[in-house]
């Protein structure tokens, strides 16, 4: 696992599916430069084009799930998404798979976002990278037909892994910020590019934090997964130190009068003189970053299929239990 910007000393599981070597990646390319990783197979249980068009025909799929994307416009949801009747009331926001392919043939791009919420294979891959770099790891499948511009020149707050699946796509990666009171979203840059890749299928592109980008689909229907690797702000810090500081002051006191909220005001300095000077950088870097991955991640339970199985001995096993069994 990566710790600050220290590199891993093994390669990890997650981050092995994407990069041959993770050595020379974490120290030569990791929040430093973007880089054309690796051509091979697609990272185990990722969303593949068939099941991606399968969702979409099913009609359960729901905006903002489903978005589409044009840099010339913004593309209403009425027009790819439609109502869905139940119980006898509509309920609007459902993609269409008629409307949204159509839109695809005139040049707009498809947009599946937060892509590990709902499909399993991909939320395990997530898990597995986030794990590797102890990181909120999020997932988005981009359709773009040749030569459609989904996205303007724009900068995200994570580093990013594009995944080539399908077709291929030219990249365009300019210059990180110079500063750290960047913001992430529409950027202008006149500087050429640093980097301008043809990705093609089985390929990964790296790009680092904020260095800002654009792509256009080149040939065939370009499709490609792009993992986000969410990393903390200073806000986050500041949520995680007051967290650690003051995690056993009583909460929710309504104090009723001067000499109360006194009492609370200096049990609470008291508490900080105690506890901030044991507190140190790295802990509380490690406790930002745990509470932002855990916002990502699902409680796990057993399967409906499971639950089936259980209750089939459940009967039988209660029969006994209580004594009223027969042989």
């Amino acid at each position: 696992m990566l710790n600050g910007d220290h590199v891993a000393t093994s390669t990890p599981s997650g981050l092995a599916e994407l990069i041959d070597d993770a050595q020379p990646f974490l120290r030569d390319h990791w929040r430093r430069r973007p880089a054309v990783l690796r051509s091979g197979p697609l990272p185990t249980g990722s969303l593949t084009l068939d099941e991606a068009d399968a969702a979409l025909s099913a009609g359960a799929l729901h905006s903002p799930y489903v978005e589409m994307v044009r840099t010339d416009r913004i593309i209403p949801r009425e027009a790819y998404c439609t109502s869905r009747t139940v119980n006898r009331v509509d309920y609007p926001g459902y993609a269409d798979a008629t409307r949204i392919r159509a839109l695809l043939q005139a040049g707009t791009t498809l947009v599946l976002r937060c892509v590990e919420q709902w499909h399993a294979g991909t939320a395990e891959f997530t898990h597995r990278l986030g794990e590797d770099l102890g990181r909120k790891v999020e997932a988005f499948f981009f359709v773009t037909p040749p030569g459609a511009q989904g996205l303007r020149l724009h900068r995200d707050d994570a580093d990013v892994f594009v995944v080539q699946l399908n077709g291929s796509k030219q990249w365009y990666v300019h210059q990180g910020p110079d500063a750290p009171e960047w913001r992430p979203g529409p950027a202008s840059d006149s500087e050429p590019p640093v980097a301008s890749p043809l990705l093609r299928a089985g390929e990964v592109l790296y790009i680092p934090r904020g260095f800002a980008h654009y792509a256009t689909g080149d040939s065939g229907l370009s499709v490609h997964l792009s993992l986000t690797v969410r990393d903390i702000a200073t806000t986050d810090l500041q949520r995680a130190a007051q967290q650690l500081l003051f995690d056993a002051a009583p909460a929710n006191r309504r104090p009723l009068d001067d000499g109360s909220l006194l009492a609370d005001a200096r049990a609470m300095l008291d508490q900080l003189t105690v506890r901030l000077p044991t507190l140190t950088p790295d802990q509380l870097l490690t406790a930002a970053r745990t509470a932002q991955r855990a916002e990502a991640l699902t409680q796990r339970s057993p399967g409906l299929t499971a639950l089936a199985d259980s209750l089939e001995t459940s009967p039988h096993e209660a029969g006994a239990d209580s004594g009223h069994g027969g042989s």
